[in-house]
């Protein structure tokens, strides 16, 4: 890539050249604007200007996905022709800085009346620009470390029901949790703070059961808190977990942003779990939003441990090769010319998932680097939640060895059970 820039690449939509469209766009994203103005040098463009590296025209569409007034002000119409762009942004402008990171690739661009489609697939960055933010204290190694897991996946689960229950209640549900076997417990991310269980009552009353278990069996249990609020509490909430013996903390991405979660990773040295709901109101629409590559170099640039992928063949829309490739990204170096990385995160499959879908998740990953999240998987396990554990361990154990899930379930009461109720 070029010296000292960012690299964005998008696909655009436009009735208009594309070329004419890319070269709009890097000046709206740098030094330009629709004419030049006073104080514009020669000088100041070569230094401070976004460069168009290359368009490359794909297929174009009959009919516009987004309305433009401003083009029907134009008179312009179809064909719409769609293009890939890659454009190179100077990082001088942009300093060490992440919102203005994510404004300059991303900002005014989906405002432009030129296009009726616009979507940020990737965005590569040099090592050196890299390594002035934040990397992850614990990630997928730090993370085996800290809970004493060799090479496996990261079996966990989440609490349900999802809301309604008292602080003692759920208490309780950890307790059985930490005894079925679990490696990993996380708050729903619709219960952060609520009336009928207080953040301030709920982690005491968990981590009780979290540190008695850690004492009588020397194994620990790592519970992701959801301290999703405001900035300030959640660096309370964060320093609660800490002073009660916990490991993490879990935070909705899209809706605390990027500054907040910089500020929350500055602040503690616990995990910090990244929930992505709410990924689809960017991503759904393949003409318009972010695609998860560029998604995942923001957020890895805060210095988040995991990142939640969703899961093959579960309830959301997902198709099985972008929840994949979703996965490895988050195990690739981050900087675009890293040798060795140490800054990956650790991918987390959830949604519908138990010992059945976990073949297609390790064949897609290609390693036994990711955490593995079922709910009714293990919850709903007809032998209860401990055989829901031991069915997911069964499965994996069978994938490593090259053993089909039906064959290693002859020999499996637990795995033999899933497969029956929740294949059935």
């Amino acid at each position: 890539m070029k010296a000292g820039t960012l690299e964005a690449q998008y696909v655009i939509e436009t009735p208009l050249e594309p070329e004419r469209v890319a070269a709009i766009m890097a000046g709206e994203q740098s030094s330009g604007t629709f004419v030049r103005v006073a104080g514009e040098t020669d000088a100041l463009r070569e230094r401070a200007a976004a460069e168009v590296l290359s368009v490359e025209e794909l297929e174009p569409v009959a009919a516009p996905s987004l309305a433009s007034a401003y083009l029907q002000r134009k008179g312009a119409a179809g064909p719409y022709r769609r293009a890939s762009v890659k454009i190179a942004f100077p990082l001088a402008n942009i300093g060490a800085n992440l919102p203005t990171l994510a404004a300059t690739a991303a900002g005014n661009l989906y405002d432009l009346g030129e296009v009726t489609g616009l979507r940020l697939v990737d965005i590569a960055l040099p090592r050196t620009y890299r390594d002035r933010f934040d990397r992850p204290p614990l990630g997928v190694s730090g993370t085996r470390q800290w809970l004493g897991i060799g090479d496996r996946p990261f079996f966990g689960t989440i609490i349900k029901p999802n809301v309604g229950m008292a602080a003692s209640e759920i208490a309780d549900l950890v307790g059985l949790l930490c005894e079925a076997g679990v490696d990993f417990i996380k708050d729903d991310e619709v219960c952060a703070d609520p009336d009928h269980a207080p953040f301030a009552e709920r982690v005491p009353a968990v981590m009780r059961r979290v540190r008695a278990y850690r004492e009588a069996t020397g194994r620990d249990v790592m519970v992701a808190f959801n301290i999703t609020d405001e900035t300030d509490a959640m660096r309370r909430h964060a320093e609660m977990v800490e002073r009660e013996g916990g490991s993490c903390v879990m935070a909705s991405l899209n809706w605390c942003g990027l500054s907040a979660l910089q500020t929350l990773r500055r602040s503690t040295p616990l995990a910090l779990h990244g929930h992505r709901n709410g990924f689809g109101a960017f991503s759904r629409h393949p003409s318009l939003g972010i695609g998860f590559d560029a998604y995942q170099a923001l957020y890895r640039l805060t210095g988040i441990d995991h990142m939640h992928v969703h899961g093959i063949g579960g309830k959301f829309s997902d198709a099985a090769e972008e929840v994949a490739s979703a996965a490895r990204r988050c195990l690739q170096p981050l900087a675009a010319d890293a040798s060795d990385d140490d800054d990956a995160v650790l991918p987390v499959f959830s949604s519908g998932q138990w010992a059945g879908t976990l073949p297609s998740t390790h064949n897609a990953v290609g390693s036994a680097d990711f955490m593995f999240l079922a709910g009714g998987g293990i919850l709903a396990h007809p032998d209860g939640p401990a055989a829901g554990v031991r069915s997911l361990r069964q499965a994996y154990d069978a994938v490593a060895s090259g053993t089909p899930l039906e064959k290693a379930a002859e020999r499996l009461p637990e795995l033999r059970a899933a497969l029956d109720f929740f294949g059935g």
